[in-house]
């Protein structure tokens, strides 16, 4: 796969997407969107890949919506772009039955933002901000960011920021929720890529159906999701990755799973 916006590269297990185009602090224009649309394909139909690591290259993580591209007089209508070049993104991320882990270096501003919130694990750098940058312009937030952002946040604090356009930290983002962890900049990629590696080596069937669940979770009644944990656990209880697990317990030994 070539990429002009993004690189896109398959090691130890992991499918590692880069938005790649740091001149413009990595916004998205539709190529960019496209490409990460089909790597996420390649990520979710390829077994030997069994997480998916995202970040961006320089010193931002995501500034949104290349307006440039959208206010151009040739440009789709504004709808068109939120359906066509992120709603994808968002479905294919939380369908993916694998972990994505985000490591956000820099600022992550408007869509940028909420492609962080919809990943499986976000790390985050110290420098690091987040940005509902929306309100600035007149416009409301779209990628999902209505939906993750207050079951992350909470209503308020969600509300808070969409409506007021205030920076968060990095530090703040962790205390509200919104990420799992920061470090400091240089260690990002290094801390966030090693927890990618390391879901690489887990048992992959499991974690998909644990993210399922997740998902199915934001809708379900109580009942309905007891009755879906128990489909699921059966399900998983009969997986190649729950024989090894059991076996390596009871032999006491580091089970080897192979995400079957």
């Amino acid at each position: 796969m070539e990429n002009q916006f993004i690189k896109f590269a398959i090691e130890n297990g992991v499918g590692k997407i880069a938005l790649n185009r740091p001149e413009v602090l990595n916004s998205f224009n539709k190529g960019m969107a496209m490409e990460v649309q089909q790597a996420l394909d390649i990520c979710n139909d390829d077994a030997t890949i069994r997480a998916v690591y995202l970040t961006g290259e320089g010193r931002a993580f995501c500034a949104g919506q290349d307006l440039a591209e959208a206010t151009a007089d040739d440009a789709p209508d504004i709808g068109y772009i939120v359906e066509h070049h992120y709603n994808p993104i968002v479905k294919k991320i939380r369908n993916i039955e694998k972990p994505v882990i985000c490591a956000v270096n820099g600022v992550a501003a408007g869509a940028g933002a909420n492609l962080a919130y919809c990943c499986d694990i976000i790390y985050a750098g110290k420098s690091a901000s987040f940005i509902q940058s929306f309100c600035k312009i007149g416009l409301i937030p779209d990628t999902g960011g209505t939906f993750f952002l207050p079951r992350l946040a909470g209503f308020q604090r969600a509300s808070a920021m969409m409506l007021l356009g205030d920076k968060i930290s990095a530090e703040q983002a962790l205390n509200f929720g919104m990420i799992y962890k920061f470090c400091e900049d240089d260690k990002l990629q290094e801390e966030a890529y090693a927890l990618a590696v390391h879901l690489a080596t887990q048992p992959t069937k499991g974690l998909g159906l644990t993210k399922r669940l997740l998902n199915l979770s934001v809708f379900n009644s109580l009942e309905d999701q007891l009755d879906l944990e128990r489909d699921l656990q059966a399900e998983a209880f009969k997986t190649n990755d729950n024989k090894e697990g059991i076996a390596a317990f009871l032999e006491k030994r580091k089970p080897v799973f192979k995400g079957e």
